[in-house]
């Protein structure tokens, strides 16, 4: 199987996401409360005159309210946002507050793409799209607003050819699409604490944001990946005692075997994308560590030793990746990636151990050469020095015949 493709791994689709979770989601919101208009009331006047005046011209607040300016909320164009209907209150969402909304995304040709009724999606975990996300905190409880998200912030170069990876999207979006979303921000809540959940629920949440960050990662949206996954483990981890039990809003539950280790499967399938995700932004070190989580609790993790493999590559320790490649192949045979790359593992060693004889043949080479040249120049000063030694044996001699000639005329003239 492949490791990175195989049916059992953690890539699943998000139209798989729990109908049970949202309608527990949805339910647990505060629905809206019936907003009322309180009718104008003015002064009475007895002077037809006045009055005349008055009916030619109405009061501005009977006047219909004039639209408000765009709000360009990033400074550059790419985010805009226009109020269609004021707030009934001035209160605003929070990060992490869980929002009840609204809304209909079209193209510029009005190409309806998504529609959501009564979605429930947490603040700052892109449960959405990024500029939507964005735009949700700036805006009043009860607000109808226009939101018009530049590509980047909505599905950018690839856009979205498969619309049942996302249940909102009910059309195929091009690439570099920008969308016009209407969108109504019905109602909002704080986030309960988590300890307080049910095991179920907190099972629930949680996959749905492991499936969300699977959603990010297909999409090479690497940091909102690893985003999504962390949000997840919140959820997903120590949500248990070594003793089995759990802490809830109704005091300490006994959790099954069965429920144990489906916790358990939840949480590897986090760590080891999260893994992933942290590895192609080279962040090497967090990588390492969340992959030791799975292998702590499944040393036998085929996809586990596979990219704690890959993970040491990238750091430079080919051997180490090596041997942990041979581990995931003999466990995981018919994996034909683990194979593959164990083979381009091997061969690049080969050409590392290579390389490396050749440099240690050439250092040792110029060490040789150079210990050559250091043996030849005494033997070239010795040649000198017998040379000059010779020449002064000569000279001397010469000057002694010199100085005896010299005095054997003085003595006989």
């Amino acid at each position: 199987m492949d490791a990175e493709k195989s049916s059992s791994s953690s890539f699943e689709d998000l139209s798989n996401l729990n109908e049970q979770e949202r309608a527990e989601l949805a339910s647990s919101v505060v629905s809206e409360p019936v907003q009322t208009k309180e009718p104008t009331t003015g002064l009475a006047t007895t002077d037809p005159e006045q009055k005349s005046e008055s009916e030619a011209n109405p009061p501005a607040a009977e006047e219909s309210e004039p639209e408000s300016e765009c709000m360009d909320i990033l400074g550059n164009g790419t985010l805009l946002k226009k109020v269609i209907q004021k707030g009934r209150s001035e209160l605003r969402p929070e990060s992490k507050d869980l929002v009840t909304i609204s809304y209909t995304g079209r193209l510029d040709d009005g190409t309806v793409v998504e529609e959501q009724t009564n979605l429930v999606v947490q603040i700052d975990d892109v449960e959405v799209v990024q500029g939507l996300d964005m735009a949700l905190k700036l805006m009043n409880e009860g607000e109808v607003a226009e939101v018009v998200v530049n590509p980047r912030f909505a599905y950018g170069e690839l856009g979205l050819k498969d619309p049942t990876e996302l249940d909102p999207v009910i059309r195929t979006v091009p690439s570099n699409a920008t969308i016009t979303y209407t969108v109504t921000l019905i109602s909002m809540q704080e986030e309960s604490d988590v300890e307080v959940r049910t095991y179920t629920s907190r099972k629930e949440i949680g996959n749905k944001k492991r499936l969300r960050g699977n959603f990010w990662m297909k999409r090479q949206e690497y940091n909102l990946a690893i985003h999504s996954y962390r949000r997840a483990l919140e959820y997903l981890d120590d949500t248990v005692s070594a003793g089995g039990m759990m802490e809830s809003g109704a005091g300490s539950v006994e959790l099954s075997t069965t429920e144990l280790q489906d916790l358990l499967e939840d949480r590897m399938k986090v760590y080891n994308n999260l893994a992933l995700a942290q590895l192609k932004i080279s962040a090497h070190e967090a990588a390492l560590k969340s992959v030791d989580h799975v292998l702590k609790c499944q040393p036998n993790n085929a996809k586990a030793l596979y990219r704690k493999g890959k993970i040491l590559d990238a750091k430079g320790d080919t051997a180490g990746a090596i041997t942990l490649l041979q581990k995931a192949a003999t466990i995981d045979v018919e994996d034909k990636l683990i194979q593959s790359e164990l083979s381009k593992l091997i061969l690049k060693s080969k050409r590392e151990a290579r390389n490396e004889r050749d440099l240690y043949q050439k250092m040792l080479g110029q060490a040789q050469k150079l210990e050559q040249k250091t043996k030849a120049a005494p033997t070239a000063q010795n040649n000198e020095s017998s040379k000059f030694m010779m020449w002064g044996y000569l000279v001397g001699t010469i000057l002694i015949g010199v100085v005896g000639v010299a005095i054997f005329r003085y003595n006989n003239p």
